[in-house]
Protein backbone atom coordinates (compact mmCIF):
# COMPACT_ATOMS: atom_id res chain seq x y z
CA UNK A 1 0.00 0.00 0.00
CA UNK A 2 2.85 2.33 0.81
CA UNK A 3 4.39 1.69 -2.61
CA UNK A 4 1.12 2.49 -4.32
CA UNK A 5 0.83 5.86 -2.48
CA UNK A 6 4.37 7.00 -3.20
CA UNK A 7 4.29 5.81 -6.79
CA UNK A 8 7.56 3.84 -6.53
CA UNK A 9 7.88 0.28 -7.73
CA UNK A 10 8.83 -2.45 -5.28
CA UNK A 11 12.35 -3.81 -5.64
CA UNK A 12 12.64 -6.75 -7.98
CA UNK A 13 13.60 -10.04 -6.48
CA UNK A 14 15.50 -12.43 -8.74
CA UNK A 15 14.87 -16.11 -8.81
CA UNK A 16 15.92 -17.85 -5.65
CA UNK A 17 14.68 -15.06 -3.40
CA UNK A 18 17.98 -13.09 -3.14
CA UNK A 19 17.57 -9.33 -3.64
CA UNK A 20 19.48 -7.68 -6.52
CA UNK A 21 22.47 -5.75 -5.31
CA UNK A 22 25.47 -3.98 -6.95
CA UNK A 23 27.72 -5.76 -4.47
CA UNK A 24 26.99 -9.18 -5.93
CA UNK A 25 30.51 -9.84 -7.23
CA UNK A 26 29.90 -13.55 -7.74
CA UNK A 27 27.90 -12.98 -10.92
CA UNK A 28 30.50 -10.51 -12.22
CA UNK A 29 33.44 -12.82 -11.51
CA UNK A 30 31.96 -15.74 -13.40
CA UNK A 31 32.56 -14.33 -16.95
CA UNK A 32 36.12 -13.41 -15.99
CA UNK A 33 36.86 -16.94 -14.80
CA UNK A 34 35.15 -18.30 -17.89
CA UNK A 35 37.33 -16.11 -20.14
CA UNK A 36 40.45 -17.22 -18.28
CA UNK A 37 39.54 -20.86 -18.80
CA UNK A 38 38.86 -20.12 -22.46
CA UNK A 39 42.37 -18.74 -23.10
CA UNK A 40 44.25 -21.55 -21.35
CA UNK A 41 44.18 -23.97 -24.33
CA UNK A 42 45.57 -21.23 -26.59
CA UNK A 43 48.58 -20.74 -24.32
CA UNK A 44 49.14 -24.49 -24.26
CA UNK A 45 49.22 -24.59 -28.06
CA UNK A 46 51.58 -21.62 -28.21
CA UNK A 47 53.88 -22.87 -25.45
CA UNK A 48 56.18 -25.03 -27.67
CA UNK A 49 56.72 -22.20 -30.15
CA UNK A 50 57.26 -19.67 -27.37
CA UNK A 51 59.79 -21.95 -25.69
CA UNK A 52 61.72 -22.43 -28.94
CA UNK A 53 61.56 -18.69 -29.65
CA UNK A 54 62.78 -17.87 -26.17
CA UNK A 55 65.58 -20.45 -26.18
CA UNK A 56 66.96 -19.78 -29.66
CA UNK A 57 66.10 -16.10 -30.27
CA UNK A 58 65.35 -14.08 -27.14
CA UNK A 59 67.91 -15.67 -24.84
CA UNK A 60 70.85 -15.36 -27.31
CA UNK A 61 69.96 -11.71 -27.94
CA UNK A 62 69.93 -10.89 -24.22
CA UNK A 63 73.03 -13.00 -23.68
CA UNK A 64 74.94 -11.08 -26.36
CA UNK A 65 73.95 -7.82 -24.66
CA UNK A 66 75.33 -9.25 -21.41
CA UNK A 67 78.59 -10.31 -23.13
CA UNK A 68 79.07 -6.85 -24.61
CA UNK A 69 79.75 -5.43 -21.15
CA UNK A 70 82.53 -7.93 -20.43
CA UNK A 71 85.98 -8.54 -21.82
CA UNK A 72 84.70 -11.99 -22.69
CA UNK A 73 87.24 -14.15 -24.51
CA UNK A 74 86.62 -17.83 -25.20
CA UNK A 75 89.03 -19.97 -23.19
CA UNK A 76 90.20 -17.17 -20.87
CA UNK A 77 90.42 -17.84 -17.14
CA UNK A 78 88.60 -14.66 -16.14
CA UNK A 79 86.01 -12.57 -17.95
CA UNK A 80 86.30 -9.10 -16.34
CA UNK A 81 83.47 -6.61 -16.41
CA UNK A 82 84.42 -3.55 -18.50
CA UNK A 83 81.08 -1.72 -18.74
CA UNK A 84 81.07 0.33 -21.93
CA UNK A 85 84.75 -0.42 -22.52
CA UNK A 86 84.04 -2.53 -25.60
CA UNK A 87 81.95 0.25 -27.12
CA UNK A 88 84.62 2.84 -26.35
CA UNK A 89 87.25 0.61 -27.92
CA UNK A 90 84.96 0.08 -30.89
CA UNK A 91 84.68 3.76 -31.72
CA UNK A 92 88.49 4.08 -31.66
CA UNK A 93 88.99 1.06 -33.92
CA UNK A 94 89.97 1.98 -37.48
CA UNK A 95 88.87 -1.42 -38.76
CA UNK A 96 85.37 -0.74 -37.44
CA UNK A 97 85.12 2.61 -39.23
CA UNK A 98 86.48 1.07 -42.42
CA UNK A 99 83.91 -1.74 -42.21
CA UNK A 100 81.12 0.75 -41.48
CA UNK A 101 82.09 2.88 -44.49
CA UNK A 102 82.19 -0.12 -46.81
CA UNK A 103 78.85 -1.40 -45.47
CA UNK A 104 77.23 1.99 -46.03
CA UNK A 105 78.62 2.20 -49.58
CA UNK A 106 77.42 -1.29 -50.35
CA UNK A 107 73.97 -0.66 -48.85
CA UNK A 108 73.31 2.71 -50.48
CA UNK A 109 74.41 1.70 -53.98
CA UNK A 110 72.76 -1.74 -53.97
CA UNK A 111 69.45 -0.59 -52.46
CA UNK A 112 69.11 2.36 -54.85
CA UNK A 113 69.89 0.17 -57.85
CA UNK A 114 67.53 -2.58 -56.72
CA UNK A 115 64.63 -0.19 -56.07
CA UNK A 116 65.05 1.64 -59.38
CA UNK A 117 65.71 -1.41 -61.56
CA UNK A 118 63.08 -3.50 -59.76
CA UNK A 119 60.45 -0.80 -60.27
CA UNK A 120 61.33 -0.38 -63.97
CA UNK A 121 61.24 -4.14 -64.52
CA UNK A 122 57.87 -4.34 -62.75
CA UNK A 123 56.45 -1.60 -64.99
CA UNK A 124 57.61 -3.44 -68.10
CA UNK A 125 56.44 -6.88 -66.95
CA UNK A 126 53.27 -6.16 -64.98
CA UNK A 127 50.87 -7.51 -67.62
CA UNK A 128 49.89 -11.16 -67.09
CA UNK A 129 50.95 -12.49 -70.45
CA UNK A 130 52.75 -15.81 -70.94
CA UNK A 131 55.94 -14.10 -72.09
CA UNK A 132 55.97 -11.79 -69.06
CA UNK A 133 55.44 -14.70 -66.69
CA UNK A 134 58.39 -16.56 -68.18
CA UNK A 135 60.64 -13.50 -67.98
CA UNK A 136 59.56 -12.81 -64.39
CA UNK A 137 60.39 -16.40 -63.47
CA UNK A 138 63.84 -16.04 -65.04
CA UNK A 139 64.48 -12.86 -63.07
CA UNK A 140 63.21 -14.39 -59.82
CA UNK A 141 65.11 -17.69 -60.07
CA UNK A 142 68.45 -16.38 -58.62
CA UNK A 143 66.54 -15.17 -55.55
CA UNK A 144 65.82 -18.72 -54.37
CA UNK A 145 69.46 -19.79 -54.76
CA UNK A 146 71.67 -19.43 -51.68
CA UNK A 147 74.20 -16.62 -51.54
CA UNK A 148 77.03 -19.12 -51.00
CA UNK A 149 76.21 -20.88 -54.26
CA UNK A 150 75.87 -17.58 -56.11
CA UNK A 151 79.19 -16.39 -54.72
CA UNK A 152 81.05 -19.56 -55.66
CA UNK A 153 79.65 -19.56 -59.21
CA UNK A 154 80.53 -15.92 -59.83
CA UNK A 155 83.96 -16.35 -58.24
CA UNK A 156 84.83 -18.98 -60.84
CA UNK A 157 83.20 -17.01 -63.67
CA UNK A 158 85.28 -13.93 -62.84
CA UNK A 159 88.55 -15.76 -62.36
CA UNK A 160 91.05 -14.09 -64.75
CA UNK A 161 92.74 -17.40 -65.63
CA UNK A 162 90.04 -20.09 -65.81
CA UNK A 163 86.80 -18.08 -65.67
CA UNK A 164 84.30 -17.64 -68.49
CA UNK A 165 84.55 -13.85 -68.34
CA UNK A 166 88.35 -14.04 -68.61
CA UNK A 167 88.04 -16.39 -71.59
CA UNK A 168 85.67 -14.00 -73.38
CA UNK A 169 87.98 -11.02 -72.83
CA UNK A 170 90.97 -13.06 -74.02
CA UNK A 171 89.07 -14.13 -77.17
CA UNK A 172 88.31 -10.48 -77.90
CA UNK A 173 91.97 -9.58 -77.48
CA UNK A 174 91.36 -7.58 -74.31
CA UNK A 175 93.60 -7.76 -71.24
CA UNK A 176 92.39 -9.97 -68.39
CA UNK A 177 90.92 -8.16 -65.41
CA UNK A 178 91.32 -9.38 -61.83
CA UNK A 179 87.84 -8.35 -60.73
CA UNK A 180 88.03 -9.69 -57.17
CA UNK A 181 91.73 -9.01 -56.61
CA UNK A 182 91.59 -5.32 -57.50
CA UNK A 183 91.11 -2.81 -54.68
CA UNK A 184 89.11 -0.59 -57.04
CA UNK A 185 86.87 -3.27 -58.61
CA UNK A 186 86.25 -5.79 -55.81
CA UNK A 187 83.42 -3.90 -54.06
CA UNK A 188 81.64 -2.84 -57.31
CA UNK A 189 81.82 -6.45 -58.48
CA UNK A 190 80.19 -7.71 -55.27
CA UNK A 191 77.50 -5.02 -55.60
CA UNK A 192 76.83 -6.14 -59.18
CA UNK A 193 76.44 -9.78 -58.13
CA UNK A 194 74.15 -8.78 -55.24
CA UNK A 195 71.94 -6.68 -57.53
CA UNK A 196 71.85 -9.48 -60.13
CA UNK A 197 70.65 -11.91 -57.46
CA UNK A 198 68.02 -9.73 -55.77
CA UNK A 199 66.49 -7.77 -58.63
CA UNK A 200 63.85 -10.46 -59.12
CA UNK A 201 62.78 -10.14 -55.48
CA UNK A 202 62.32 -6.38 -55.79
CA UNK A 203 60.52 -6.80 -59.11
CA UNK A 204 57.97 -9.27 -57.69
CA UNK A 205 57.19 -6.95 -54.77
CA UNK A 206 56.62 -4.03 -57.12
CA UNK A 207 54.47 -6.13 -59.46
CA UNK A 208 52.26 -7.00 -56.48
CA UNK A 209 52.06 -3.33 -55.54
CA UNK A 210 51.18 -2.24 -59.07
CA UNK A 211 48.32 -4.72 -59.23
CA UNK A 212 46.79 -3.02 -56.20
CA UNK A 213 46.47 0.37 -57.93
CA UNK A 214 42.83 0.97 -58.98
CA UNK A 215 42.37 1.23 -62.75
CA UNK A 216 40.04 4.21 -62.26
CA UNK A 217 43.01 6.38 -61.28
CA UNK A 218 44.77 5.68 -64.57
CA UNK A 219 41.58 6.28 -66.55
CA UNK A 220 41.00 9.62 -64.85
CA UNK A 221 44.59 10.68 -65.51
CA UNK A 222 44.32 9.70 -69.18
CA UNK A 223 41.17 11.82 -69.49
CA UNK A 224 43.18 14.74 -68.15
CA UNK A 225 45.62 14.29 -71.02
CA UNK A 226 48.59 12.98 -69.02
CA UNK A 227 51.38 11.12 -70.77
CA UNK A 228 53.07 7.92 -69.60
CA UNK A 229 55.73 9.64 -67.48
CA UNK A 230 53.19 11.96 -65.81
CA UNK A 231 50.97 8.98 -64.98
CA UNK A 232 53.86 7.15 -63.35
CA UNK A 233 54.90 10.23 -61.36
CA UNK A 234 51.43 11.37 -60.25
CA UNK A 235 49.53 8.09 -59.94
CA UNK A 236 51.79 5.05 -59.77
CA UNK A 237 54.49 6.20 -57.36
CA UNK A 238 52.12 7.72 -54.73
CA UNK A 239 49.86 4.66 -54.93
CA UNK A 240 52.65 2.13 -54.27
CA UNK A 241 54.32 4.11 -51.49
CA UNK A 242 53.71 1.33 -48.90
CA UNK A 243 55.30 -1.18 -51.28
CA UNK A 244 58.23 1.16 -51.86
CA UNK A 245 58.69 1.53 -48.10
CA UNK A 246 58.54 -2.22 -47.45
CA UNK A 247 60.91 -3.03 -50.31
CA UNK A 248 63.50 -0.44 -49.35
CA UNK A 249 63.43 -1.44 -45.67
CA UNK A 250 63.82 -5.16 -46.38
CA UNK A 251 66.63 -4.56 -48.86
CA UNK A 252 68.39 -2.18 -46.47
CA UNK A 253 68.31 -4.67 -43.61
CA UNK A 254 69.57 -7.44 -45.91
CA UNK A 255 72.37 -5.23 -47.23
CA UNK A 256 73.58 -4.25 -43.77
CA UNK A 257 73.72 -7.93 -42.84
CA UNK A 258 75.63 -9.04 -45.95
CA UNK A 259 78.20 -11.70 -45.12
CA UNK A 260 77.90 -14.85 -47.24
CA UNK A 261 78.64 -13.18 -50.55
CA UNK A 262 81.64 -11.25 -49.22
CA UNK A 263 83.04 -14.20 -47.30
CA UNK A 264 82.87 -16.55 -50.28
CA UNK A 265 84.05 -14.18 -53.00
CA UNK A 266 86.75 -12.07 -51.30
CA UNK A 267 86.86 -12.91 -47.58
CA UNK A 268 86.93 -9.16 -46.88
CA UNK A 269 89.93 -8.49 -49.13
CA UNK A 270 91.83 -7.31 -50.93
CA UNK A 271 93.41 -5.34 -48.07
CA UNK A 272 90.05 -4.99 -46.25
CA UNK A 273 88.43 -3.19 -49.22
CA UNK A 274 85.31 -5.39 -48.96
CA UNK A 275 85.37 -5.90 -45.19
CA UNK A 276 81.78 -5.36 -43.99
CA UNK A 277 80.51 -5.04 -40.41
CA UNK A 278 79.22 -8.61 -40.24
CA UNK A 279 82.50 -9.88 -41.68
CA UNK A 280 84.36 -7.95 -38.95
CA UNK A 281 81.96 -9.36 -36.35
CA UNK A 282 82.60 -12.90 -37.58
CA UNK A 283 86.37 -12.44 -37.51
CA UNK A 284 86.41 -11.04 -33.98
CA UNK A 285 83.88 -13.50 -32.61
CA UNK A 286 84.70 -16.79 -34.33
CA UNK A 287 88.33 -16.39 -35.38
CA UNK A 288 89.82 -14.26 -32.59
CA UNK A 289 87.26 -15.58 -30.04
CA UNK A 290 86.62 -12.09 -28.61
CA UNK A 291 82.97 -12.68 -27.83
CA UNK A 292 82.48 -9.49 -25.82
CA UNK A 293 83.89 -7.25 -28.52
CA UNK A 294 81.93 -9.04 -31.26
CA UNK A 295 78.73 -8.66 -29.22
CA UNK A 296 79.34 -4.91 -28.98
CA UNK A 297 79.69 -4.76 -32.78
CA UNK A 298 76.40 -6.62 -33.19
CA UNK A 299 74.52 -4.19 -30.94
CA UNK A 300 75.98 -1.16 -32.68
CA UNK A 301 74.87 -2.68 -35.98
CA UNK A 302 71.39 -3.25 -34.53
CA UNK A 303 71.14 0.40 -33.45
CA UNK A 304 72.29 1.61 -36.88
CA UNK A 305 69.68 -0.52 -38.64
CA UNK A 306 66.96 0.73 -36.29
CA UNK A 307 67.89 4.39 -36.87
CA UNK A 308 67.99 3.99 -40.65
CA UNK A 309 64.64 2.15 -40.59
CA UNK A 310 63.09 5.01 -38.61
CA UNK A 311 64.55 7.47 -41.11
CA UNK A 312 62.98 5.53 -43.97
CA UNK A 313 59.62 5.55 -42.21
CA UNK A 314 59.96 9.32 -41.91
CA UNK A 315 61.00 9.87 -45.52
CA UNK A 316 58.15 7.74 -46.88
CA UNK A 317 55.68 9.49 -44.53
CA UNK A 318 54.39 6.23 -43.10
CA UNK A 319 51.80 7.92 -40.84
CA UNK A 320 50.23 9.95 -43.63
CA UNK A 321 46.82 8.99 -44.96
CA UNK A 322 46.35 9.38 -48.72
Amino acid sequence: MTHQLTGSAPPRTPRGGAPASGRDTGLEARPTRRRARRFQPAWLFMAPSLLILGAFVVFPILRSLYYSFFDWTVGAVSQPFVGFGNYTKLFHDQQFWNALRITLEYTIVSVVLLVVLGFVAALLLQRDTLANRIVRSVFFFPTIVSLVTIGLVWKFLLDPDIGLVGGITAALGLPSIAWLQSTALALPTIIFVSVWKSIGFAMILFVAGLKGVPAERYEADELDGANRWQTVWRITLPSIRPTMLFTSMILTIQSFQVFDLVYVMTGGGPVFHTDTLVNLLYRDGFVNYQTGYASAISWVLFVIIMLISLLQLRLFRYDDVD
